[in-house]
């Protein structure tokens, strides 16, 4: 996924871009969670492209969640909500990631 910073202000800075995921509702997770951030210094004026890998397969499990019954990380089939934003409840761009098949992975 790729999204653009931009500093509009008078001075240098940071943006800590914060990319958060929605799984679908089967999953019974929560609305949000971090998957991934970016520190982002910018100049006043400057606009960078940001880009963040969501990879099914890392360490992080950014698309799946724990089943407690089945001991797996599951990954459910559904609309996953992407959100990009400064927080969690400064969200500034969306974007949705359909999933159609499912996985798991061992532990």
């Amino acid at each position: 996924m790729t999204f653009a910073v931009t500093n509009t202000g008078t001075r240098s800075g940071t943006e800590i871009a914060q990319v958060y995921l929605g799984l679908p509702a089967a999953a019974g997770e929560p609305a949000k969670r971090l998957v991934d951030w970016a520190r982002v210094p910018l100049e006043p004026g400057e606009r960078r492209l940001v880009t963040v890998t969501l990879d099914p397969q890392s360490a992080e499990h950014p698309l799946s969640y724990w089943d407690a019954n089945t001991h797996r990380w599951e990954m459910a089939t559904g609309h996953y909500q992407v959100y990009v934003g400064a927080s969690s409840q400064d969200i500034r761009c969306r974007a949705t990631l359909i999933v159609d098949t499912l996985q798991s992975r061992e532990a």
